[in-house]
């Protein structure tokens, strides 16, 4: 049971406030200029790794080229002569240009340098075809992608190759990034999280900058142009499929500008309908051959998805487990909600009787029982949410495990269907829904590592209907944890892992133990927006405001800290760029990033113990 971590259990770097207001994303300049601006120290230090990794491997960069603004075709081209690591090679494919200016401009620059290599098509040809051409220039072991009129910054391939060097596994590798507008002024970053497959089939969050082994492209094809306006979606999500999770490597730094320009999907998805049925045909393709019996339709917003996996053909008995005392009036609520709502035929309620007392409750339990709506057990101890809850799980006979408070509402019909389909699949863990607060106000999105010195809500207090960060709200995705107020998640994994920790986390953090233990199991745990519920946040139990209330938390917090450490700030599905002092994805001051503190010189031994660092 995930509780809101109090904020003196984490200090930010920052000299301020714990209730200072959350940063608008307008703060991005001022956070450019503090930790993102190059200067001839940081010049220095990648020049001399370029150095050392002189007989490091070569990148081809490969760029279709069809009519763009000169300038800004000009500029992406000086952006690839400015990098400070020279192993790099630009192949660019002219699509047939009707602008003389295109024709001179690249004639210029393949004269002056012979890296850069150019070949002009008589027709054109389209997206996809135009890059498998550039494709039959490069030479390299290495490939990216640079649209006509975007931008690499000059550290973009060193650091690539510093960190290619150092982990060999990998094969896939993407950055950050963020979007430059008329002004050349940037704005919108996009922090990624690292592999995160179930979020890919919702969006291509990977995007820019993606180097691949070349190996990996001539294993499985060149580019489709059925596919022409997510080519490059097409194209990860083939690759994708074929690696491990190991090859996928995500490099949290900011190493490529996309271009806000008139049309483009940078600027607004809207303008290019044709890339979001491109993309619709990528994933259905994909999808065939991993799970064969899932249907794909359109997401929420432009270039977005939703994959509907089926359930089970013998649909499993699924075990809803509600520890309560007393709170007849919200038990009530939920097992009538549940019953009126629920269009999944097969499931069983239990209800834990943790020493009810009140008369109401107890006749309430009783005609349950005698009614076969639901069988009560009785375990009259001092609570403690892990043991309860497992006690229930020994006796349940679903195959299937709900892990549900008593505050819980049911609001959608399908959130039992939606998450049994997630939950019977075999790569599965635990599976998470969407909660909200009565007032229609995000209560849980997820659960992000390190918030709070040990994990918060993603999204908290944001509005229904608002899309997140990047539409995260929406998506269906993996995470490190989700709450234990409505979990779902197979009998089998369940007890393989041990279950609950009855011992050491009785109240707080018992779901977020679970989850971690289930991911270091070999599965993924996921949330999904799809399955939404009300949650009448420890309506029954009151707020952790007594000494001895206080003093059971502590400790609880102390041993999350001592039995997962620096993991519990390396949240894979979030990113060291963004805050753990809030759960609303602002900006972090300063990035929770090796490279930014090296070159700060902020690097301590307290600070590195405190943050977490990630490379």
């Amino acid at each position: 049971m995930l509780v809101g971590a109090y904020k003196d259990y984490y200090r930010s770097y920052l000299d301020r406030p714990q209730d200072a207001p959350c940063r608008p994303q307008s703060d991005y300049e001022r956070w450019i200029q503090r930790y993102d601006t190059n200067d001839d120290v940081k010049r220095q230090r990648w020049k001399s790794a370029a150095r050392r990794l002189a007989s490091g491997p070569g990148i081809s960069i490969v760029m279709p080229v069809h009519n763009p603004d000169p300038e800004h075709l000009e500029s992406a081209i000086q952006s690839v002569l400015g990098q400070i690591y020279p192993k790099w090679e630009l192949c660019i494919a002219d699509d047939a240009s009707t602008d003389p200016r295109i024709h001179r401009l690249l004639e210029f620059y393949a004269s002056r340098d012979r890296r850069i290599r150019v070949v002009r098509l008589s027709n054109n040809v389209g997206i996809s075809e135009a890059t498998n051409a550039a494709l039959e220039l490069a030479s390299h072991e290495w490939i990216t992608f640079l649209d006509h009129d975007d931008l690499l910054r000059e550290q973009s391939l060193i650091r690539v190759v510093e960190t290619l060097v150092s982990q060999p596994q990998i094969r896939l590798l993407y950055t950050d990034e963020d979007k430059v507008n008329e002004r050349g002024e940037r704005e919108a970053p996009h922090f990624k999280p690292d592999w995160n497959p179930e979020l890919l089939r919702a969006v291509n969050y990977i995007c820019h900058l993606a180097v691949y082994d070349r190996a990996l492209l001539n294993e499985i094809g060149p580019l489709r142009s059925e596919c022409d306006g997510a080519q490059d979606y097409d194209l990860v999500l083939r690759a994708t499929q074929v690696l491990e999770d190991e090859n996928i490597h995500h490099l949290p730094e900011i190493l490529y500008h996309w271009r806000m320009a008139k049309g483009s999907t940078a600027e607004s998805g809207q303008n290019k309908d044709y890339a979001s049925q491109a993309g619709l045909k990528a994933l259905a393709d994909t999808l065939r051959v991993v799970a064969p019996d899932a249907r794909v339709s359109k997401g929420l917003f432009p270039t977005t998805y939703r994959v509907n996996y089926p359930l089970p053909e013998t649909k499993p008995l699924v075990s809803i487990i509600i520890p309560t005392r007393n709170a007849h009036g919200l038990v009530r609520q939920c097992i009538e909600s549940i019953r009126e709502k629920t269009d999944y035929p097969g499931y069983e309620i239990i209800i834990v009787d943790n020493g009810s007392t009140d008369r109401e409750a107890l006749d309430y339990f009783e005609t349950l029982e005698r009614s076969g709506m639901a069988r009560i057990l009785t375990l009259d101890i001092p609570f403690n949410y892990s043991r309860l809850n497992n006690f229930a799980v020994a006796q349940a006979r679903g195959d299937i495990i709900v892990l549900m408070n008593n505050d819980i509402e049911v609001i959608s019909s399908n959130w039992l269907s939606e998450m049994v389909s997630l939950a019977s699949r075999e790569e599965t863990g635990a599976v998470g829904a969407r909660l909200l607060y009565p007032d229609n106000r995000i209560q849980h999105a997820g659960v992000i590592l390190g918030i709070g010195g040990v994990a918060g809500h993603s999204h908290k207090y944001f509005d229904r209907g608002d899309p997140g960060y990047f539409g995260r709200l929406h998506h269906r995705q993996n995470l490190s944890a989700v709450t234990a107020a409505c979990l779902a998640v197979r009998k089998s994994v369940y007890t393989e892992v041990g279950g609950l920790d009855e011992d050491n986390l009785k109240v707080a953090f018992n779901d977020v133990d679970f989850c971690l233990r289930v991911r270091e199991s070999g599965y993924r745990n996921v949330w999904t927006p799809f399955a939404e519920l009300y949650h009448h946040e420890s309506v029954s139990r009151g707020p952790e405001d007594t000494p001895e209330k206080q003093k059971r938390f502590s400790n609880e917090v102390a041993f999350m800290q001592q039995r997962w450490g620096l993991k519990l700030t390396l949240d894979p599905a979030y990113n060291p760029n963004l805050t753990l002092e809030h759960e609303n994805f602002d900006l972090s001051f300063p990035p929770r990033r090796e490279t930014f503190l090296r070159d700060a010189g902020e690097t301590r031994a307290s600070d590195a113990a405190a943050c977490g660092l990630q490379s």
